[in-house]
């Protein structure tokens, strides 16, 4: 039976499985463990996409995520890639590193979000490379201890000159995040004004508040949620969607039900019959909107230009004036979002990196609905 599609939808809790060619390992060491974390945090950081929990096994690794405003297949591609390149050049090999493509499950947040948290961070305890629930909260390759706040959480990202040698050299974007900046107040030089969270600390916090409203309260909670699930074992119904696992692995409900009056439901997404009809049509969505006949880009920057009341040749420059800069993110939001181009076709265009197409992306979309193009034909 030939594979389901993937699908994708925006803001949507996904649980993300990738295993090495023949299940061979694909971390060797802690400097392979290091560099995947390290290109993993610049890539949430720069894609504002959220990883509520993750666990490196050495034959494969786990992550949960949400997605932000670029999909899940270009932030995987981005992460699977860069990776692969570097540990071949490290340990001077060829060829494939990961078992085909990535496993993924949509999963409904409410019902799903603590308890894959939860079972994702007993990886490690389940394989066998700690021995206890003392040994998991310390251990440096799995979310858990970082939630225990034992260990730096090393999905912060880095500033440039902290990035390794070996990732320099293949060339992947490097991240500056302002936020991580300490930033000087010029009314009072002696004290910096205090630096804004990144997006990997926010998420962090969001976990833990589901468990208490004091850090140390809310984190004793959380511990004792997760020392309950190590004798759930294995829990096969939370390792993908489908009707059966969406009801907790218990038939007995289902027996006796015509087709037509039972629930929804999809091998790809893990949760309600509702929650099954939305994501599915939400995808629908987006695949019409991928292949849908596209307005040129010479025409769609035409109509961007007479909105916004500047020449097509003005967004095309590198002025970095108010209007030509708001054009250029009402642009690149339609082009790529609601007409479907590849950012990296619109990046050329622009005579821009792709990231900076991305990062335009974001803002474009709240200026498309103040100059009242949100709902433009395109």
């Amino acid at each position: 039976m030939p594979r389901q599609a993937r699908l994708d939808a925006p803001c949507v809790l996904q649980h993300i499985m990738a295993r090495g060619i023949e299940r061979r390992k694909i971390f060797w060491d802690d400097k392979d463990r290091a560099s995947f974390l390290e290109r993993l945090a610049i890539i949430l950081e720069e894609t504002q996409t959220q990883c509520y929990a993750w666990a490196l096994i050495p034959n494969h690794f786990h992550l949960l995520l949400r997605t932000g405003p670029i999909s899940l297949s270009t932030v995987m591609r981005r992460l699977m890639t860069g990776y692969a390149v570097t540990f071949n050049i490290r340990h001077k090999r060829s060829g494939h590193l990961f078992q085909n493509r990535y496993k993924s499950v949509i999963c409904e947040e409410d019902a799903y979000l603590l308890e894959l948290t939860r079972y994702i961070h007993l990886n490690p305890l389940r394989a066998g490379l700690v021995e206890d629930l003392n040994a998991l909260d310390k251990y440096p390759w799995s979310g858990h201890s970082v939630l225990m706040g034992k260990l730096q959480n090393p999905l912060i990202p880095k500033l440039e000159k902290e990035v390794s040698s070996a990732d320099k050299r293949i060339a992947f974007s490097q991240f500056r995040p302002e936020t991580v900046k300490t930033k000087i107040n010029p009314a009072n030089p002696v004290n910096p004004v205090k630096k804004e969270k990144s997006l990997a600390e926010k998420t962090i916090d969001e976990v833990l508040c589901h468990f208490g409203s004091a850090l140390n309260n809310a984190r004793q909670h959380y511990r004792a949620f997760v020392e309950k699930g190590i004798k759930q074992g294995r829990r096969p119904e939370l390792q993908g969607g489908g009707l059966v696992r969406s009801s907790g692995g218990d038939k007995a409900g289902l027996l006796g039900l015509k087709k037509e009056n039972r629930e929804k439901s999809d091998q790809r997404i893990l949760g309600s019959g509702s929650f099954v009809s939305t994501t599915l049509q939400q995808s629908e969505r987006i695949l019409e909107k991928k292949y849908k006949p596209k307005q040129t880009i010479d025409d769609l920057i035409a109509v961007v230009a007479d909105k916004v009341g500047i020449s097509p040749e003005l967004i095309c420059s590198r002025s970095r004036q108010r209007k030509p800069s708001e054009a250029r993110a009402i642009f690149s939001y339609l082009a790529v979002e609601e007409t479907g181009y590849p950012a990296a076709d619109v990046a050329r265009f622009l005579g821009v990196k792709r990231m900076s197409v991305h990062e335009a992306v974001i803002r474009g979309k709240t200026l498309c609905a103040e100059y009242a193009l949100l709902g433009a034909e395109t």
